[in-house]
């Protein structure tokens, strides 16, 4: 999961909290202190500051030389210039000179969510590890956190199941930063980050100014937002609000979960058994990153769970799992065959099919590999592409065309790629 934009107001890392707000957890400051040529000193804790000057490519942190280091399918290309930041007020410096030197560029978090092309990436890679998690005032009965793009996504979790808060449990285990969670609305075992965002904090391009945008006016939908219908920008920080509920989760309202919980569905769990059982089941699909593990040398799941009319979904096999999409604007209707780029939102009359099912049936088994391949269908979820520790972009790519091409003919359905594609086409 990365912030994935090629390209909001203050955000907590590299700054104290303010009033009515009080840092929640030890998270701030974490990592080595490293920038790029635009980026500005930071000052130490001793008030000093480190001037941290470029180094040729891969500038501003030797260590890394391509993004096959950088990202967890570990393919891709070198960029031409890497910057880490580790305040949003360096974040914000950084960019804007990106911008004002008018060159290609690229926001990178986790590396959980982008797949890069072999050839080297001609711009500037910012890579953003600003840090910080506070509590500002309760409204409603609910917590509410401010949350630095940079913050680990499943740290972030940790913490909140630690605290007894709802609204994230469901979303364990899920690699990547949290300013990368609402621009794809990253969502799992019945829970959708939606439910949870408040707003978000957004430097943006065009304008080169900041703005704090409203959940409703992120166009959130399934896997979507406006930031991957074209807006472009940094995402700097995101608030949630959470419920207090004692240590109880929200509803249980995924049959896996509630099966593993052995819980009917609407049960309330504590967050804490939900979180072990999440854990469980994403380890078992190869969805917890395990360097020994290469059904982990993945970007997750490749494929999102495709939306159709309900008339399409009716024209597949009845053992087809599918899942009716609460009512919307019905011309956004994604009929079988058709293939509109951006994708949009849920729609009325849609429904969500199985994008794993579909890929099974369509032939494509677990440990699936084209002859000569280093890239294969993980062995124990057929919606992971994963390396096999020899893999390219180009393996990946041609992996993913096959699949698509398979379910494209066997069922008239175009599966689309979820993670961010740089610098290949799909």
């Amino acid at each position: 999961m990365d912030l994935g934009l090629p390209g909001p107001l203050h955000a907590p890392g590299g700054r104290a909290p303010g009033r009515g707000c009080r840092a929640v957890g030890d998270r701030e400051g974490r990592g080595a202190r490293r920038r790029g040529r635009h980026g500005p000193g930071r000052p130490h804790r001793d008030g000093r500051r480190q001037d941290r000057a470029g180094q040729g490519p891969g500038r501003g942190d030797p260590g890394v030389t391509s993004f096959s280091e950088l990202t967890t399918m570990r393919v891709g290309g070198e960029p031409g210039r890497f910057v880490t930041v580790d305040g949003t007020d360096e974040l914000i410096e950084v960019v804007r000179a990106v911008w004002a030197d008018d060159e290609p560029w690229f926001v990178l978090g986790g590396g959980s969510n982008t797949v890069a092309a072999d050839e080297p990436f001609d711009g500037t890679v910012v890579h953003v590890r600003t840090r910080g998690v506070e509590r500002l005032d309760d409204v409603d009965d609910r917590v509410r956190l401010r949350v630095a793009a940079g913050e680990p996504w499943d740290d972030l979790v940790a913490l909140t199941v630690d605290e007894g808060w709802s609204g994230l449990e469901a979303l364990s285990g899920i690699p990547g930063s949290t300013g990368a969670s609402p621009i794809q609305n990253i969502g799992a075992y019945g829970q959708e980050v939606s439910s949870t965002v408040v707003s978000v904090d957004f430097l943006d391009a065009d304008t080169g100014e900041f703005v704090r945008v409203p959940a409703a006016n992120l166009g959130l939908g399934y896997r979507t937002s406006v930031f991957k219908q074209g807006r472009a920008g940094v995402v700097t920080a995101v608030e949630f609000a959470l419920r207090d509920g004692g240590g109880a989760s929200e509803q249980v309202s995924y049959p896996q979960l509630a099966g593993a919980l052995g819980v009917d569905l609407g049960a309330r769990v504590s967050v804490a058994d939900v979180r072990s059982s999440v854990l469980a089941l994403r380890a078992s699909k190869g969805m917890v990153l395990d360097a020994g593990d290469r059904d982990t040398w993945s970007s997750g799941s490749f494929f999102t769970n495709p939306v159709v009319s309900r008339q399409a979904a009716s024209e597949l096999p009845s053992d087809a799992p599918r899942w009716p999409i609460d009512p919307e604007p019905e011309d956004q209707v994604v009929p079988l065959g058709e293939a509109p780029a951006p994708p949009p939102p849920p729609t009325s009359g849609a429904v969500k099919l199985s994008a794993a099912w579909l890929i099974e049936q369509a032939g494509v088994a677990r440990g699936f590999r084209l002859p000569g391949s280093g890239a294969a269908i993980s062995t124990k979820h057929t919606l992971a592409l994963t390396n096999r520790g020899s893999a390219s972009a180009g393996d990946v790519v041609e992996l993913a065309r096959f699949v698509q091409q398979r379910v494209l003919a066997e069922f008239g359905v175009l599966l689309r790629p979820e993670p961010v594609l740089l610098g290949l086409d799909l």
